[in-house]
């Protein structure tokens, strides 16, 4: 077995995972008539194929009597999508629809690529 085999199959292991769809949107300019309009939302890719991953962080200092919680939210996808940092992306899945916000660049492998998510509150 040859490695580009290892690679296929080890993307389908990680994609049959893939329990959500998600839908892009990135902020565009448009032309149209010679008119051209700033910050329209437009869908630059729909119904992909993803899988969210939540994590708990708990960390406290040496002044805090409690631990403070974060939360990590991260994406899987396929690599070859491409996702810009400060995109809106709306995930539907395990019976509900959110609306996140891609926080930077992407760590793409060849089986997928993973991206950091924060809750969507609004364009920058």
């Amino acid at each position: 077995m040859g490695f580009d085999d290892v690679i296929k199959k080890a993307r389908a292991a990680i994609e049959s995972t893939y329990d959500s769809k998600c839908n892009i949107i990135e902020r565009q300019s448009i032309t149209k008539n010679n008119i051209t309009t700033n910050n329209n939302e437009v869908t630059v890719q729909e119904e992909k194929p993803c899988r969210i991953s939540f994590e708990d962080i708990y960390s406290n200092t040496e002044t805090d009597t409690e631990a403070k919680k974060a939360q990590k939210i991260k994406l899987f996808i396929a690599p070859e999508i491409d996702i810009k940092p400060g995109s809106k992306i709306i995930v539907t899945g395990r019976n509900r629809t959110t609306t996140y916000k891609n926080s930077g660049e992407a760590a793409v492998y060849d089986t997928h690529q993973e991206i950091m998510l924060e809750l969507w509150k609004g364009w920058a």
